[in-house]
């Protein structure tokens, strides 16, 4: 390479407006069909766990609490999801789909990449459920 190509390379580019863009000071609009994080309607569930066996790499797991009162819990592992989709557009009754709003995933723990989805009462009688200790490993 010869040095007054560089140089006239590097004198072009003094004056040229950057490529690229601020982040997280300056934000593009998302595309409409972008596919971020999973959101869900518990009202609209039935438990059928379609979104469950489609889901290609196992981020979806749907706790029954009682399935005549229409009581789940949606366990959404985002480290584990590829985002395809797949459960939103399997989904008969449309209870779940594909947020273009919230995407950005940046956390300092593990645990914080799994979300738990349902009604509030819900969700904490299963956690505390996960939280106590079982009955049968203090017997022993």
């Amino acid at each position: 390479m010869r040095i007054g190509t560089m140089f006239k390379d590097i004198l072009a580019s003094l004056f040229k407006k950057n490529n690229t863009q601020l982040y997280p000071f300056e934000k593009n609009p998302t595309p409409e069909r972008f596919r971020g994080n999973l959101y869900y309607d518990p009202s609209a569930c039935t438990g059928c766990c379609l979104c469950v066996k489609d889901c290609p790499s196992k981020a979806i797991e749907l706790v029954t609490l009682d399935r005549a009162a229409k009581r789940f819990v949606l366990k959404y592992h985002m480290d584990r999801c590829v985002y395809c989709g797949q459960c939103a557009i399997n989904c008969k009754f449309k209870c779940m789909g594909m947020s273009n709003k919230d995407w950005e995933h940046a956390a300092v723990d593990k645990k914080e990449f799994v979300v738990y989805y349902g009604k509030e009462e819900d969700v904490k009688q299963f956690l505390e459920k996960l939280a106590a200790p079982d009955d049968a490993a203090t017997d022993k």
